[in-house]
């Protein structure tokens, strides 16, 4: 093995950690959310994914999510949470709101119809 193949191997492995760094390891920060009304309330912009994507709320109370789809992706069309049996079609360009009271702490993820796009609720 020459100097150049090893070059070239050496940067195509760092370039493969980055790409798991960035899409696995990163570590993503978690939006509190609002009281408004003695509901827990926040906005997710759907556009390439959900921001935010980890959002912590209190068990008890009422949560209302409102998804806001920018984009005319398929796959953002709808959203789904399977641990509390819910979906909610995501029309592009309006705001839908998914509300639910968590009773337990823990997690509730949520993703796409396809499960490329993911993001989770942490209930405390």
């Amino acid at each position: 093995m020459d100097i150049t193949q090893l070059l070239v191997n050496l940067t195509g492995f760092a370039l493969i950690v980055l790409i798991v760094w960035y899409f696995w390891l990163y570590p993503k920060e978690a939006v509190q959310v609002a009281e408004v009304g003695g509901v827990q309330e926040v906005a997710i912009t759907v556009k390439g994914g959900y921001t935010p994507d980890v959002i912590v709320v209190k068990r008890g109370k009422p949560v209302r999510l409102l998804f806001n789809r920018q984009e005319s992706s398929l796959c953002s069309e709808m959203v789904i949470f399977d641990k509390i049996n819910t979906s909610a079609t995501l029309p592009e360009g309006q705001t839908v709101a998914v509300e639910f009271t968590p009773e337990e702490p823990g997690e509730i993820p949520f993703q796409c119809q396809m499960g490329m796009l993911r993001g989770k609720i942490i209930v405390q």
